[in-house]
């Protein structure tokens, strides 16, 4: 079973349990991995890495959301956005912790040791690396703050 299979065959069980927050998330989840079909011409041939970047996509936007709504300190939406956003992350794979991120891009930046390292570079090869089991933020932290302490050391 792939995992837009998975995601349906769970849509139907939120359904049958009544559980209105995880029928909405994954409904819009659907919708949101049907449009990615229709945008790369592939109608129900998404692989399970594409649905990943999708989900992705859409827990970033409830982080972003979540942020937003505590500036305006509506809780209320915050508590929300955040039973919506622990609906998709069941199927994020496991994210790394934050040391091994760091391990990651010191062996990135180590393996550049000839030429100073470039932001892009370093932060493009490290993005590749964890696949999507980090939150580009922390990565882009992480990898600016090492470049900064590795310029300090020279």
């Amino acid at each position: 079973m792939n995992l837009k299979q998975q995601i349906e065959a769970d849509l139907i069980k939120a359904l049958k349990e009544k559980n209105t927050v995880t029928v909405s998330s994954l409904r819009f989840l659907l919708s949101a991995v049907h449009n990615e079909e229709i945008a790369q011409k592939k109608r129900g041939k998404l692989t399970d890495e594409d649905v990943r970047k999708v989900i992705f996509s859409l827990v970033k936007k409830h982080r972003d959301s979540i942020e937003a709504f505590q500036k305006g300190n509506r809780q209320d939406l915050v508590e929300k956005e955040q039973a919506e956003m622990s609906t998709l992350e069941k199927y994020l794979p496991k994210q790394i912790p934050e040391e091994e991120i760091k391990k990651i891009v010191q062996k990135v930046i180590g393996e550049n040791k000839d030429r100073p390292p470039i932001f892009g570079k370093v932060m493009g090869s490290v993005m590749k690396e964890i696949k999507g089991q980090a939150e580009g933020k922390m990565v882009n932290r992480l990898v600016r703050q090492m470049l900064d302490e590795q310029k300090e050391d020279n």
